[in-house]
């Protein structure tokens, strides 16, 4: 039985307390990441917002005369207002002549196809979502201390040309697109669209190497088996992957697989194939960090580099409404945004951005996180000195020449 109040015999006012009872709840400040991360602020450069901002005035025209800040333009550019401008990924450069893309760490390609769609369309709208709300964000983490602009060079190339009556036409496309950027030297990102996307934008490294590449796939899907409706759907990119000679089906790493829509054709083929399958209650069961050791050590094994395939309704769909197949259960936020950063940690020779559907959104939450996943993996790039690993790997370049009108047809000229 509890006393009564008045038979207590030890105050419980701090002001009561003998000294030695009295507890400290705050540990030393300089041990915490807000701490150290505040620190770190002061050590990243500022030159290229400075620079920013004077290409802004140069081509924006000086602002009013009761402007006090005179750093402001007249007509809006480059990172600021947030809510105004025409929207790139971050408001990077936008590449309009695609052979500039050399010049830059990591080139954003929009691949506007939804051909692949056995469900709910609208991911052709996905790369638009995703510009759209990318605005909201600002080149500088806190936490880890990065600045993308100071720190890796990023334009976004606009959209791929894909044709929307015709699958294979489509990936042929892709494929050409992603080939030149990679071969550029530039880190392709890829923001679909929806899952087909993956095997034509896996086969545009692919065929710029004759190195081995291993993949990393977050999704509630396999996405494995030959087939769906008698295409190549957004349920077999991992199949016609696995079929290119440098792409082993050994080192497909599959994280987060479970529920009610995996099909059964596809649990054949991975056995078959022998690919790894980490279900979401393997990751609840060993953590994030041991799922993403396990995860690199399987898709790295053997291989000289390793790309990254992040479909958004791998995380919970009550995050993430605006897909074509959600399902419950998914990850968390965090653990996804934790996982991609740690795969991204040890460098990635590409990365798709997959099945944001804008039709289905509710207040751009899901293109806000598909944002979130891409700036998270370039900063667990950045943080770890890996952007721009795969460069010594182009060993097999692809040269796409430029076109040329001539008399009333286009020709390739060089």
């Amino acid at each position: 039985m509890f006393p009564s109040p008045r038979d207590r015999s030890r105050p419980h006012n701090p002001r009561h307390m003998r000294r030695e009872e009295k507890r400290f709840h705050h540990p030393d400040l300089t041990k915490l990441l807000g701490w150290k991360a505040m620190q770190k602020e002061g050590e990243l450069p500022e030159g290229r917002w400075d620079e920013e901002r004077r290409w802004a005035l140069r081509m924006g025209l000086t602002g009013a005369d009761s402007i006090e800040d005179k750093s402001i333009p007249t007509f809006a550019r480059g990172e600021l207002p947030h809510y105004a401008g025409i929207n790139t990924f971050l408001k990077a450069p936008y590449a309009e002549d695609v052979l500039e893309v050399a010049n830059y760490d990591a080139t954003v390609l929009g691949i506007p196809f939804d051909g692949g769609t056995t469900y709910r369309p609208g991911t052709r709208f996905g790369p638009q979502g995703v510009r759209k709300i990318s605005a909201l964000y600002t080149p500088y983490n806190y936490e880890i201390g990065v600045d993308l602009r100071e720190q890796m060079t990023l334009c976004d190339a606009g959209d791929v040309f894909t044709i929307p009556a015709n699958i294979e036409k489509s990936f042929d496309q892709i494929s050409r697109a992603v080939s030149h950027v990679f071969s550029s030297g530039s880190l392709p990102i890829m923001i679909g669209g929806d899952h087909s996307i993956g095997f034509p934008c896996v086969r545009g490294i692919a065929e710029c190497t004759s190195k081995k590449i291993g993949i990393v796939h977050f999704d509630r899907h396999a996405d494995i088996q030959e087939k769906d409706l008698d295409e190549r759907m957004h349920t077999t990119p991992w199949f016609h992957s696995t079929n290119l000679p440098n792409v082993p089906a050994k080192n497909l790493v599959q994280v987060g697989i479970g529920g009610w829509q995996v099909p059964r054709e596809a649990v054949k083929v991975a056995r078959e194939r022998q690919t790894n399958i980490i279900t979401m209650s393997d990751m609840e069961r060993m953590g994030v960090d041991k799922t993403a050791e396990m995860a690199l050590e399987m898709a790295w094994e053997g291989v000289d580099m390793v790309y990254m395939s992040f479909d958004i309704d791998s995380i919970d769909c009550g995050f993430v409404p605006g897909t074509g197949w959600p399902e419950p259960g998914g990850f968390l936020p965090r653990e996804a945004l934790a996982l991609a950063s740690k795969v991204a940690a040890q460098g990635i020779c590409g990365m798709e951005l997959v099945e944001v559907s804008p039709p289905y959104d509710t207040s751009d939450i899901t293109a806000l996180m598909g944002t979130r996943v891409i700036v998270d993996v370039f900063g667990a790039m950045v943080s770890n000195g890996t952007l721009g690993k795969h460069k010594r790997h182009i060993d097999r370049p692809v040269a796409i020449p430029h076109g040329e009108f001539v008399g009333k047809r286009w020709s390739n000229a060089t």
